[in-house]
C-alpha cells in the first residue's frame, strides 16, 4: 500500500500549477490539486485575458477616428460596458472548463477548496485530510492596496474585470504596468482618468527613454498624470455627478500635495504580494523572503525538504510564460532527468505593457548596461508610422537598441509603438541566441512596416 495518497499535490490552479500537474501526470505521477477560487489563476480570470480583451475594446474609438482619413465614415457608435463585460465572462468561463478538461485527461485529481498545511507532508481540503510525498506551493500573487484613510472605497484590478457600470471620472493610483495599463483601458472607454504615482516617472525599471516617450503619448491620449504625489484619502460624498449609474457611490480623493479630486471610481493598483494567507503555514517552519514571498533555490525548493513554490509567490518575475516555464521545470526535475534538468534562464526574457502605444522590452536597458559597466553603442528611431500619415493621429513610434560595443552583441531591445509585443517576441529569439547588430544589419527588413527599423538603424545616437 503507498506511503501516501498522492505522490505530488498541488496547492493552486493556475499557470504554474496546472502545467506541474499536467505534466506529471503524463508521467504516471500520482498528483491531486486544489483550487479555491477559479482555475486557470490570475491570467486568466483577472490578468492577462481579460485585459488585453479590454484592450482591444478600448482601441476602438481611436481606430474609427484614424479610420475617417482613409475615407471611411460612420454614424456615432454606442458603447455598452455590460456587453463588454458579459461577452469576457462567457471566454473566461470557456477558458475555466478548458483547464478543468486538461487537469481531467491528465489523470490528475481535481479538489475545489483551500488547502491547508497541517504537517511537512498533509493537508486538508474541505475536511479531508491528504497526504503527499511532495507539496507546491503555487498560489501566485494578491493585489495589494496601501493603508490610508478610507482604503476601503478603493477598488483593485480584480473588481475592475466585473464592475456593474464605468463611472465619468475614476482615478488610478500605481506606477507599474497595471496602473499604466488600466489606465489606458479607462481612458480609452471614456472615462476621463487620472494617474496618481508617489515617484518622479512610472514604469521603474524600464528604459528611461521608453518611460519618457510614454508619458508623452499617454498625455497626447487625455490622461492626466500627477507624478510625486500620492492619496492621502478617499472620502465617500454624496450625489452622483461624476458617475453614470446612480447605483455607484461618488468619491474625494485627497492627495498629499493637497489637491483634491472627484470620481466615482478609484483604482489602487499598487503591486501585488503572495497570496499565501489561510494556508496554514503556522504549522511550517517556511522560510520568507522580506516581501513576505517564499524563499526557494534555483529548483524551487523550500527550506522545507519536501516542499516547493513556483510562481507570482516566490516573489520574482512575475510572469505567466516564467510560471509555465518554472512548472516545466519542477516536473522534470522530480520526476524526469533529475539533477540534469536545465534550470529556467531568467536572462533576454521578453514583456510587454499593454497601455496605448503598447511597450515591447526584450533586454537590458541603457541603464542598465551602463551599471553592467559595458560600454554601449545606442540605436534610436522615433518617427511617425506610415498609417498615421493618413489617420491624422500624432501618434509616435519609438525603437531602441543597446549594443555592446566590445563584443557588437545586441543586449536591448525597446519599442513603444503599435503591436510592440508581438515585434519583440521576435527579436527575444535573436537576442537569447547572442546575435550581433552586424547580423541584425545584415538582415533585410519586410517593407513596408515598423520593424524593419530595427534592421535599418545604422547611426549610434551621439551623446
Amino acid at each position: 500500500m503507498p506511503e501516501f495518497d498522492f505522490d505530488l499535490f498541488v496547492i493552486g490552479a493556475g499557470s504554474a500549477g496546472v502545467r506541474l500537474a499536467r505534466m506529471s501526470a503524463a508521467k504516471g505521477v500520482r498528483v491531486g490539486v486544489a483550487e479555491d477560487r477559479y482555475l486557470g489563476g490570475t491570467c486568466v480570470n483577472v490578468g492577462c485575458v481579460p485585459k488585453k480583451l479590454f484592450v482591444y475594446a478600448s482601441e476602438v474609438p481611436e481606430q474609427l477616428d484614424c479610420a475617417r482619413g482613409f475615407g471611411w465614415d460612420s454614424e456615432p457608435l454606442r458603447f455598452d460596458w455590460t456587453t463588454l463585460r458579459d461577452n469576457k465572462n462567457s471566454e473566461i468561463l470557456r477558458l475555466n472548463g478548458i483547464y478543468r478538461k486538461l487537469l481531467e485527461n491528465s489523470g490528475a485529481s481535481l479538489f475545489e477548496g483551500r488547502a491547508r498545511f497541517q504537517d511537512t507532508h498533509h493537508v486538508e481540503v474541505n475536511g479531508k485530510r491528504i497526504s503527499a510525498e511532495h507539496i507546491v506551493i503555487a498560489t501566485g500573487g494578491w493585489p495589494f492596496v496601501p493603508d490610508f484613510p478610507g482604503n476601503n472605497y478603493a477598488i483593485t484590478s480584480n473588481e475592475l474585470f466585473y464592475l456593474e457600470s464605468l463611472p465619468r471620472q475614476a482615478v488610478v493610483l500605481g506606477g507599474g504596468y497595471i496602473a499604466v495599463e488600466m489606465a489606458g483601458i479607462l481612458n480609452g472607454l471614456g472615462v476621463e482618468t487620472t494617474l496618481i504615482y508617489r515617484g518622479d516617472l512610472f514604469l521603474r525599471g524600464f528604459d528611461q527613454e521608453i518611460r519618457e516617450f510614454v508619458r508623452e503619448e499617454l498625455e497626447k491620449k487625455g490622461i492626466r498624470l500627477l507624478f510625486s504625489d500620492n492619496i492621502a484619502e478617499i472620502r465617500q460624498v454624496s450625489g452622483s455627478a461624476q458617475i453614470l449609474d446612480a447605483k455607484q457611490q461618488s468619491y474625494q480623493v485627497i492627495l498629499e500635495s493637497g489637491k483634491a479630486l472627484n470620481a466615482g471610481l478609484v483604482l489602487a493598483a499598487t503591486g501585488r504580494k503572495a497570496h499565501l494567507d489561510d494556508l496554514g503555514l503556522e504549522n511550517l517552519a517556511l522560510e520568507r523572503n522580506r516581501d513576505g514571498s517564499v524563499s526557494v533555490d534555483d529548483c524551487y525548493r523550500t527550506s522545507v525538504a519536501n516542499i516547493f513554490a513556483l510562481g507570482d509567490v516566490t516573489g520574482r518575475i512575475q510572469l505567466t510564460p516564467v510560471a509555465l516555464a518554472e512548472g516545466m521545470f519542477l516536473s522534470e526535475y522530480l520526476y524526469g532527468a533529475g539533477e540534469a534538468t536545465p534550470q529556467v534562464d531568467y536572462e533576454n526574457i521578453a514583456t510587454a505593457v499593454f497601455c496605448q502605444p503598447n511597450i515591447g522590452t526584450v533586454g537590458l536597458s541603457e541603464e542598465q548596461a551602463r551599471e553592467r559597466g559595458m560600454e554601449v553603442d545606442v540605436f534610436v528611431s522615433e518617427f511617425r508610422p506610415l498609417k498615421h500619415t493618413l489617420s491624422g493621429s500624432d501618434e509616435r513610434c519609438l525603437m531602441k537598441l543597446i549594443v555592446d560595443r566590445g563584443s557588437d552583441r545586441v543586449v536591448g531591445a525597446h519599442m513603444v509603438g503599435h503591436e510592440a509585443g508581438e515585434i519583440i517576441q521576435g527579436l527575444a529569439i535573436a537576442l537569447k541566441c547572442g546575435a550581433s547588430k552586424a547580423q541584425f544589419d545584415a538582415t533585410i527588413g519586410i517593407h513596408p512596416t515598423s520593424a524593419e527599423e530595427f534592421v535599418t538603424m545604422r547611426s549610434a545616437r551621439k551623446d
